[in-house]
Order: C-alpha cells, then structure tokens, then sequence
C-alpha cells in the first residue's frame, strides 16, 4: 500500500470500540500521537484474550512487541467513540503482524493506520515459540488473503 493510500473499513476483519478519554488530548486539543499506539494495544490484546485465549497473568507464552508504526490521516479528539479495525497481515511460525485502523464511529476512511508485530516468546526464558494453537486460529480468521502477497509483487 501506498504511504499516500487511506485504509478503509472494509478491508479490517475485526472491530473494537473505543471511548477516548479527557486525558487522551493534548495541549492542542486532539489525541495525543502516543495513545494511537495504546489503542493499537488494546485492539490487538484484548482481540488475544477474548478471541485465542491468550492468558496475560499465568500464561507460558506471552506475546512481546517488537515493531509499531503508525500513520496520522485526520485527527481525533475527546469526547469521541472510535472503532479499532484489526487484521492478520502476516502469520509466521513464533510471530505475526497485525494491521490496525482507526476509524472515527459510522467513517469508512480511517483516522489513523499501521502496523504492529509480536513474537510470542516463553515467559520466563522470553525464548521465541511457537504461536500457540488457539491464539493461531483466531489470527487465521482474520487473516485477509493474499494483502501481503499482493504487496510484495507492486
């Protein structure tokens, strides 16, 4: 995808919506850069937990950021509702990428896009394994076909 592309809503499997809060503004009146990065997490690990069982207190396998990025299209303030689309872009052996849009309530286009890689690793020898069965075929159902297959071609 283009840097200059606007990601749409049709094109994310999975949504969650968000609240934004007083405390996401900044001096200038809009959510601050760093909190998109905080709804990225929370898409991605509350989608985890609820949708691959991903237990985050006693669990052996944790899943460990390793890259985000984030692209800023439109701004958005407090007091907003907001929707986090979610995708499974690529799903290797101990890692996956997620891709992420932020999309204003009933916007097709998104507010904000990007990315956001973990690597599940061992909790206490944080040694890469591999992502666990449940956690896989979650990621699978919102894998989009052929995206990064398409990509690696233009």
């Amino acid at each position: 995808m283009s840097q200059d592309q606007t990601e749409t809503r049709d094109r994310y499997r999975h949504f969650l919506g968000i609240q934004t809060r007083w405390s996401d503004n900044d001096i200038y009146g809009h959510v601050n850069n760093v909190t998109y990065y905080s709804y990225f997490d929370t898409v991605v690990n509350c989608f985890l937990i609820t949708e691959g069982g991903l237990d985050i207190r006693d669990g052996r396998v944790i899943g460990v950021a390793v890259e985000t990025m984030c692209r800023f299209k439109k701004p958005i303030a407090y007091p907003e509702a907001i929707e986090a689309g979610l995708r499974t872009a690529k799903l290797g052996n101990s890692s996956v990428r997620y891709e992420i849009g932020i999309f204003r309530k009933g916007e097709d286009e998104a507010a904000a896009s990007g990315h956001f890689v973990h690597v599940f690793v061992d909790r206490t020898t944080n040694a890469p394994v591999p992502i666990p069965a449940p956690i896989r075929k979650a990621l699978e159902r919102i894998k989009t076909p052929g995206r990064m297959e398409q990509r690696e071609r233009s």
